[in-house]
């Protein structure tokens, strides 16, 4: 049976976590004498002399309306990137507990795992870049403590078959953790409804993909009140700047301009597709529910060198495994996806 305590490290149990002066006191003030800032203020048209809400009330009030979700069941980070190493100092014991991830998949899960001194044990997908459950199934030990899944996949594209990761959630006593960073491109429906079903889910997304804040640095998690009360236990006081948290809340009023975006992203990414397809060097275009295409090609390090030379960046992905000659193109403007297109047609 899941259990939040079984999995804990002792050390996060006893945590006692760092107490801000924000921290301590929450309302309005007119004199704040309290946190040693600059009382003159920022030399920037700004004022940034103030410390930023340590837990960005404001943003989860939004996203609590966006994603319909309860402020207590979400986490706030710098980048998805923190709320990934944050589970990791949280729950896994440095050499000794392990996680689970499925490669083809996200970097930087096998990164914190080795920051973290946690092993990793890779359990490839399938050819057809699904689940292998039975793999899964034989690599889970009693000091399994996380599984990582991709969905929409990266640097695949497709989406992972929902009923496989339930199949997971039903079975696994510890935490499997959804990654939906480009959950907005996909026809699937997020995790974030599946919560109340699943105490052992963390539903991860950002504001990097499609609400083109990449540059910020916001990334979100969704999960129980008692995993999201870990997270904030264990996070730095001040994880998410104040321009972070400014910018983010006003991006967050414009989901009509987001959601324009993500259409013409899908009509630019079919036209992509299809044109890509007429070329005699592409040999295969997987099915992506993301911004970007993963293609195979016969010789992706050479198209790849060609494309830099002219001043085109893409990911050769043909040293990652089950990837082997493959490109993974961003889509970009139309603009920038017809220089590609031209730029590929010229490549002999």
């Amino acid at each position: 049976m899941y259990d939040i305590n079984n999995l804990l490290r002792q050390n996060i149990k006893n945590l006692t976590p760092y107490s801000s002066a924000r921290d301590e006191f929450q309302g309005e003030a007119s004199v704040f004498l309290d946190a040693n800032e600059n009382a003159f203020g920022s030399p920037l048209p700004a004022a940034y002399n103030r410390y930023p809400d340590p837990m960005q009330h404001a943003i989860k009030l939004r996203l609590k309306d966006i994603k319909g979700l309860p402020v207590r069941n979400i986490f706030v980070g710098n980048g998805s990137d923190e709320a990934i190493d944050i589970l990791f100092r949280s729950f896994c014991n440095p050499g000794v507990d392990n996680v689970i991830i499925v490669p083809p998949t996200y970097g930087m899960y096998q990164v914190s795992a080795n920051i973290n001194d946690v092993e990793t044990k890779k359990v490839l997908l399938t050819d057809e870049y699904q689940l292998n459950l039975e793999g899964i199934a034989e690599a889970i030990n009693e000091r399994t403590k996380l599984i990582f899944i991709c969905s929409p996949n990266n640097p695949t594209g497709n989406s992972i078959n929902r009923e496989d990761i339930e199949t997971l959630l039903a079975n696994f006593n510890g935490l499997v953790v959804v990654d939906e960073a480009y959950i907005n491109f996909s026809r699937q429906k997020s995790f974030i409804q599946e919560l109340t079903e699943y105490a052992n889910l963390v539903v991860m997304q950002t504001l990097s993909k499609a609400w083109g804040l990449a540059g910020l640095r916001v990334g979100m998690a969704f999960a129980s009140e008692e995993i999201i009360e870990v997270m904030n236990r264990v996070k730095p006081p001040y994880n998410v700047n104040e321009a972070s948290q400014q910018l983010a809340l006003q991006a967050l009023q414009n989901v009509q301009q987001v959601n324009d975006w993500i259409k013409e992203t899908l009509i630019q990414r079919d036209k992509l597709v299809i044109t890509l397809k007429t070329m005699d060097f592409v040999l295969d275009i997987y099915p992506s529910d993301a911004n970007f295409v993963l293609v195979k090609t016969t010789n992706a390090t050479g198209i790849y060198n060609y494309l830099v030379e002219k001043g085109i960046i893409v990911r050769n992905r043909t040293n990652v495994e089950l990837c082997e000659g493959c490109l993974r193109i961003t889509v970009g403007t139309p603009e920038e996806n017809k220089t590609l297109l031209s730029t590929l047609q010229q490549y002999k």
